[in-house]
């Protein structure tokens, strides 16, 4: 093994494709299509010669049959060369940041100087199978040697053989899925529906706002859309303009429909989606005159029950901070993924609770209370949408290009995981 030699880990540039709603524009695309549109993208944007990549790391949860390693699918068809490696990541919502943190890990290890690093997810192509009657039914079909055997096994056929088996977004753990389990952070940290709205609508304008000063765009590559690819998708189409909470009030809880306050307008939106981001040691990049968005200082993980996965962050949050001597009121700027607004307010609330602190994160003093100016200041995943495998890679990259926006140091990025786990990474500007 090479001697270990630390030095900054860091980020030169990133590009995502738009997110966009499941079965809308992006359905007929694969997830590894969205991939390599990203690395394409992030080459040209770069300049960066593509035989020079050491390999490439990505994310990916609803993993396609046809493509079990997708990395190493969607590099080789955005341009990198054969001779490069390519592996997938899976940590659930997670799986885009920890990509990232694979990358800094490898090139802290001296295994390397230069990767790409990101996520992909179509939610649109999400893999749906025949039950276990219709695949012995199959089997014995092709393993039939006369016409007679073919004749008694197609006599044995029912109807009831093609129910599909759609996969849920659950926790198998728990049994629950990923909305139910915010509810019961709603209950628990009693946030009521109006609560859980307004913050739904701050994201839908902040976003909005986002789009129309130009912010968002900078991150965005536009991706044509099949199958005459004669038109090009530029934006995130899951923000809403005009909204308001009177709207918002007349929408039906989704996964608790009698007592429930979680509701299709107050969680992020199915999506599809990519993001890619340059990774380099300090001393490459100085080499090749690079001048990086900023730098890995530091990452945390963290575990919890999986019912209650959404506090994730919150533990994530706390570990980070303590592993690097800072508080909260050091950090400029923080993204925590929306998956539901009863979960980022969850979160919220914990972390300024000194019960929760001292009983959950064992620490004698709540770490404290998120200032909401510092927190997605340019709108969340309710608004922007959440593809799985691609949300942790483009919160560094927002993050990133909002810190060198404002002239500020210092920000967190931070995800809730199904099965309850958390992840959160420190990232500096100079």
């Amino acid at each position: 093994m090479n001697e270990r030699k630390k030095e900054r880990i860091a980020i030169i540039d990133g590009v995502r494709t738009p997110f966009c709603k499941g079965n809308g524009v992006f359905k007929d695309i694969e997830a590894e299509d969205l991939g390599a549109e990203a690395i394409k993208a992030l080459l040209a944007k770069t300049n960066f010669p593509a035989d020079d990549v050491d390999e490439v790391i990505f994310g990916n949860v609803l993993q396609p049959v046809n493509s079990t390693n997708i990395a190493r699918v969607l590099a080789v068809k955005g341009g990198v060369p054969e001779s490069v490696p390519a592996y997938t990541v899976n940590r659930n919502c997670a799986s885009g940041l920890e990509a990232v943190v694979s990358a800094y890990n490898k090139m802290l290890l001296n295994h390397a100087k230069v990767i790409i690093a990101g996520g992909t997810e179509s939610m649109s192509n999400v893999p749906i199978m025949y039950g276990k009657k219709m695949k012995e039914f199959l089997m014995a079909l092709t393993k039939a040697k006369s016409w007679g055997q073919r004749l008694g096994i197609l006599a044995s056929f029912r109807p009831s053989f093609l129910k599909p088996e759609i996969p849920e977004i659950a926790d198998p753990l728990c049994g629950l899925s990923m909305g139910q389990t915010a509810e019961i952070l709603s209950r628990e940290f009693k946030i009521d529906r109006e609560e859980q709205d307004k913050f739904a609508l701050t994201s839908q304008e902040r976003t909005v706002r986002a789009q129309k000063e130009g912010r968002l765009a900078e991150e965005i590559n536009p991706v044509a859309l099949p199958p005459k690819y004669d038109k090009l998708q530029f934006v995130d189409d899951g923000a809403r303009e005009n909204q308001s909470l009177e709207m918002l009030s007349k929408l039906k809880p989704v996964f608790d429909p009698y007592t429930g306050t979680v509701t299709a307008a107050n969680s992020s939106p199915i999506t599809d989606g990519a993001a890619a981001l340059l990774l380099m040691t300090e001393s490459e990049a100085k080499a090749r005159g690079y001048k990086p968005l900023g730098y890995i200082r530091d990452y945390s993980y963290a575990a919890l029950s999986p019912s209650r996965m959404g506090l994730g962050p919150a533990h994530a949050i706390a570990k980070l901070l303590t592993q690097n001597g800072l508080k909260l009121s050091d950090i400029d700027l923080i993204e925590i993924n929306e998956a539901f607004a009863a979960q980022v307010l969850s979160v919220i609330k914990a972390l300024d609770s000194k019960e929760f602190c001292k009983k959950e994160l064992g620490l004698d003093q709540p770490v404290g209370k998120i200032d909401l100016d510092k927190l997605n200041v340019n709108g969340g995943a309710i608004a922007i949408g959440h593809p799985l495998g691609a949300s942790g890679a483009r919160l560094v990259l927002t993050l990133l290009k909002e810190l060198n926006r404002r002239n500020q140091k210092r920000g967190i990025a931070a995800l809730c995981i199904g099965g309850g786990q958390g992840e959160g990474i420190l990232l500096e500007v100079e």
